[in-house]
């Protein structure tokens, strides 16, 4: 065991946080009396530790409990080692009265052939655990941690067994960095999109449906079909071409293009249909609900004989595809079972794949410059040839591989990209761009991505005729900018923290009277904006002013406009934005060119005329 003076900063934080958690402990049973243990382990931010509790405890006793933890450390408590033979061992567990320790020593004991089991002592309270710890609790700072909630787990994380309460706390080497933490923390509840999205009335989901299938409410469905404007808008600029697709599938086309090999687990279970034909015999068959919509659209590339004359050939679609999520791993919008993709496919002979991933690079950065979307790194998904489990995960061709690897890597390399590599994370068909965001909150997740595709196409038999007058195979390219309306809502949500720019907010102004006198000026120009396509409302009339100001504050609307007997004397609005203090009264036909100019021009502020 290193000597805690010549430990590493990380090592040292390790014995802070793993002796926090018998500290904290150590308070729960004083508190607790009766209560027995589960485990205690550090954690990347703190540690956290189970017991089955002899009384509830909530985070209404936290208070408590953390007075209690900083008197133990006051007391310079030492931490001691024990090595106890087995069953020795056995027997202290079964008097202390920890049944969960027991069965687990049982198990350390048969497995690895034990002679002994380690215990460490500090002041009363005796656990078994192999350490390490800090010499004396004086060496923990008693204002560099926090409680930080309490959750069920079960034991050894199995649902079979009984339920545990679990304590959560952050713990580090100093105030500041426990200070930051805890700030971006909050920061992360404040704009927690499962939040905010019951707030704003954005999206819901009912048990009736199901797990991970969300429920569109009419504000999210705007910013829905305002993301979809976006992208139609984009593509048809860059030449892509609109289809359609179902949303389900005879089994034996994902089978042709390897998914029920390679994405069997994520897929529904098929649908048998039976039906009889026109000569009266029964037809049995197997449909599927599609994971991806790229067969769909292969089978439209495959309609008619393509020449190299046609390629690239861009098919976008913002269809619907259906995967089955683990149930623990479902969470609000982040992680569905029904996905709104922003897809689009692109074949193209090799000598064009540079050109085409250049031209969908700088369609992702338009989109995200539109959408203010800046803090964003490039990762470079690659398979890994000695995956133990490569032949599940990827299409078996080496040279394949490597040569479409080099392809895009030279050309973010010609590019001047800086990209992270990402062995092991490829598609099962082929090497990717993965586009990782780090949120606002601090979190980094892949939500965008550009794949190159060289062994679907071949495959399904797809092919066009160059100029060679032969028959050759094209690429596909795979390409998503806008991942889905689920992941990309859930990340505007936070990003924007609810308060949406102008042209993607639900509700884009909301006219409030001073009285109901001016009722009549008011609906006039909500109905004048409604004319024009904007999303303009009249507040409630029976509601104070200051009332119908807090509703909307609440509510993140972005424009207010406010008038009473001044205003409609002089035919002006007094406009006060969502965040900002000072108002502004200008006349309602300056406002109204202001506000065309700010949602044509998908501005992220107010644009003056």
């Amino acid at each position: 065991m290193p000597d805690p003076e010549e430990s590493s900063p990380d090592e040292k934080l390790y014995r802070i946080r793993h002796s926090l958690a018998h500290v904290m402990a150590q308070a729960v049973l004083e508190m607790r009396e009766g209560s027995t243990l589960g485990f205690g382990p550090p954690i990347d931010d703190g540690f956290y530790y189970d017991f089955i509790l002899s009384e509830p405890l909530t985070e209404s006793d936290f208070p408590e409990l953390e007075q209690r933890m900083r008197r133990i450390l006051k007391k310079g408590q030492r931490f001691y080692q024990e090595e106890v033979p087995v069953e020795e061992a056995f027997a202290r567990l079964e008097e202390m009265g920890e049944p969960y320790k027991r069965e687990y020593a049982q198990e350390l004991v048969e497995r690895d052939t034990l002679q002994s089991l380690s215990f460490y002592r500090n002041g009363p309270f005796l656990d078994m655990c192999e350490g390490p710890h800090v010499d004396t609790t004086r060496e923990i700072a008693r204002d560099a941690f926090k409680l930080r909630s309490v959750a069920g787990a079960y034991w050894r994380g199995d649902s079979d067994n009984v339920m545990m309460t679990r304590i959560y706390a952050w713990a580090f080497a100093d105030k500041e960095t426990l200070d930051e933490t805890v700030a971006a923390f909050e920061l992360a509840q404040e704009r927690d999109h499962k939040r905010l999205g019951r707030e704003l009335d954005l999206f819901t989901f009912d048990d009736d449906v199901g797990r991970g299938l969300p429920l569109w409410m009419p504000n999210g469905t705007v910013i829905r079909d305002e993301l979809e404007k976006l992208a139609v808008e984009l593509e048809f600029k860059a030449g892509y071409q609109r289809v359609a697709t179902p949303h389900i599938a005879k089994s034996g086309l994902y089978a042709q293009t390897g998914h029920l090999d390679h994405y069997r687990e994520s897929m529904y279970p098929p649908m048998e249909v039976v039906e009889e034909t026109p000569d009266g015999a029964s037809l049995r068959e197997s449909y599927m609900l599609k994971p991806m919509n790229c067969p769909h659209h292969h089978k439209i590339y495959a309609a008619r004989l393509r020449s190299y004359r046609d390629l690239p050939l861009r098919l976008a679609e913002y269809g619907q595809v259906y995967r089955w999520e683990a149930s623990g791993a479902v969470s609000g919008l982040a992680r569905v079972r029904m996905l709104s993709m922003n897809d689009a496919h692109i074949y193209c002979t090799e000598n064009q794949i540079r050109d085409v991933f250049a031209e969908v690079i700088s369609e992702y950065d338009e989109a995200y410059r539109i959408l203010g979307l800046k803090d964003y790194t490039i990762r470079l998904s690659r398979w890994d040839p000695d995956d133990p489990k490569g032949r599940e995960k990827y299409v078996d061709a080496p040279e394949d591989w490597e040569r479409t690897e080099a392809i895009i890597a030279d050309l973010l390399d010609a590019m001047d990209i800086d990209y992270e590599d990402g062995q092991g994370e490829a598609a099962f068909y082929g090497p990717k761009l993965d586009v990782m965001f780090r949120t606002v909150t601090g979190r980094v997740e892949q939500l965008s991505t550009v794949q190159l595709d060289f062994a679907v196409p071949p495959r399904i038999g797809l092919s066009y005729v160059g100029d060679d007058g032969a028959e050759h195979v094209p690429y596909c390219i795979h390409r998503a900018p806008l991942s889905t309306h689920e992941r990309f809502v859930a990340l505007l949500i936070e990003h924007f923290g609810g308060a949406f720019p102008t042209w993607l907010a639900p509700v884009q102004v909301r006219v409030i009277t001073v009285s109901e006198n001016y009722g009549d000026y008011a609906r006039g120009l909500v109905e004048r904006m409604r004319a024009n396509f904007v999303r303009a409302e009249l507040a409630s009339e029976n509601d104070t002013v200051s009332k119908k100001i807090r509703d909307a504050t609440t509510r993140k609307i972005p424009n207010l406009l406010i008038v009473g007997e001044r205003e409609v004397a002089a035919g002006t609005v007094t406009l006060r934005r969502h965040g900002i203090r000072e108002q502004l009264t200008l006349p309602f036909e300056e406002f109204e060119a202001g506000l065309a100019k700010t949602i044509a021009n998908r501005s992220l502020e107010f644009t003056t005329p």
